[in-house]
């Protein structure tokens, strides 16, 4: 019994240390035996993009998101801006519609479909040989699109995403754990580029060759975290490009928070089960190796976590376990604390980190029972942030 309750606590505790340890370490030794990537050259003549967002009633944000991308230095006449809406029920569409004479483009879709089936409906309309991909409430630094662009001067790069920074008032909100997990996430694509391509995109804010976008992709399935896999089949490679800054408002609450990673974990289970095939390392080689790694191992810590719990259990008898189980009960009754703490008040310092790892291992062990029983849920519910502060967005 005891070999078998230790071995419930080393699988959870294998997956961990490999995915946010080990792995990070071996893509970093791999990068440092490669050759460096070259500089990405500025083009003679930028080439014609396309700017689409959906949006689903975002009537407080929507103007601003517009003026800001009126305002980036990327040349006006070699640009397209498509905002979808996604069946908005408030002034979102007319807000957009104002913008009309300035050259800003609205697609209404006549029903709620989700952000992916958005998507899919302006593929047909994008003109773009490039085509940036944006959420409504983030704002990218002056020349952002055009550190994008520029990576696609390598006729080896089909994606390249941007690095997200994580903004908000760390004084007044719950969710500050979030501020690091994005920094480490961003670091960890910065090492992947170097070893030779990422295996997932920012949802936020990325680019694509236009002939890569799908019109038929399914609607259930995460575009962002595709549009690498995406490339690969294709023969392309994806990067991350630390120059091309996009600051996203942290959600205010860890309720907010739970729900999102949720949604985000669910849709990229379903979409890493849909690629499967590049699993393989025997056909996709070091491609495969940090998808499994990157992706796959990261998940299943979520999903085995549970068997540390068991395990300590039965081995209470143990002084030293029976403490790390009276450590692990208090960690999670304080976290439990603050993911049930008003969203509408500030949550206590002592509550906020062990709520914020509490709602992602609780969301990520749910994301996996709802792939499990093949649910869809395609409709998309954007998460509510706030504007982001006004230096972020200078």
């Amino acid at each position: 019994m005891t070999e078998f309750a230790i071995a419930l606590i080393a699988v959870p505790l294998f997956f961990l240390l490999y995915a946010y340890l080990i792995y990070p370490a071996l893509v970093w030794l791999v990068g440092r035996f490669g050759s460096p990537p070259a500089p990405a050259s500025t083009p003679s003549e930028w080439p014609f993009i396309s700017i689409t967002i959906p949006a689903y009633n975002e009537e407080n944000s929507i103007s601003d998101t517009i003026e800001s991308l009126l305002a980036l230095s990327y040349p006006a006449d070699r640009r397209q801006i498509l905002i979808v809406s996604d069946a908005s029920t408030d002034r979102t569409d007319e807000i957009i519609a104002s913008y009309a004479d300035r050259g800003v483009e609205l697609l209404r879709l006549p029903e709620r479909s989700g952000k992916t089936a958005a998507e899919n409906a302006a593929a047909p309309l994008l003109r773009g040989e490039i085509v940036v991909n944006m959420d409504a409430t983030i704002r990218v630094g002056p020349d952002a699109i055009q550190e994008l662009v520029k990576q696609f001067q390598d006729p080896t790069v089909g994606v390249a995403s941007g690095r997200d920074v994580s903004v908000g008032d760390l004084g007044r909100e719950a969710n500050q754990g979030e501020s690091g997990y994005v920094g480490y996430e961003m670091g960890v694509r910065a090492l992947e580029t170097r070893a030779g391509g990422i295996v997932g995109a920012s949802g936020c804010f990325y680019a694509i060759r236009r002939p890569l976008v799908q019109t038929a992709f399914p609607a259930e399935l995460s575009r962002d975290f595709s549009s690498p896999l995406i490339a690969h089949r294709h023969g392309y490679r994806s990067v991350s490009v630390n120059e091309a800054l996009c600051y996203v408002p942290r959600t205010r609450s860890l309720q907010a928070e739970y729900r999102r990673k949720i949604r985000t974990m669910a849709r990229g289970l379903q979409t890493l089960f849909y690629f499967a095939p590049l699993l393989d390392p025997l056909r996709h080689g070091r491609f495969a190796w940090m998808l499994l790694s990157h992706k796959l191992c990261r998940w299943l810590v979520f999903l085995t976590m549970p068997l540390a719990l068991v395990g300590l259990v039965l081995l209470s008898g143990n002084p030293v376990a029976r403490v790390l189980l009276g450590l692990a009960t208090i960690g999670i009754a304080l976290g439990l604390a603050g993911l049930r703490w008003p969203e509408n008040r500030k949550t206590p310092q002592l509550l906020a980190l062990p709520g914020f790892v509490v709602a992602s291992f609780l969301a990520g062990f749910i994301a996996w029972t709802r792939a499990f029983r093949g649910a869809h849920d395609p409709i998309w519910e954007p998460t509510r942030r706030p504007a982001p502060p006004p230096a972020a967005a200078a």
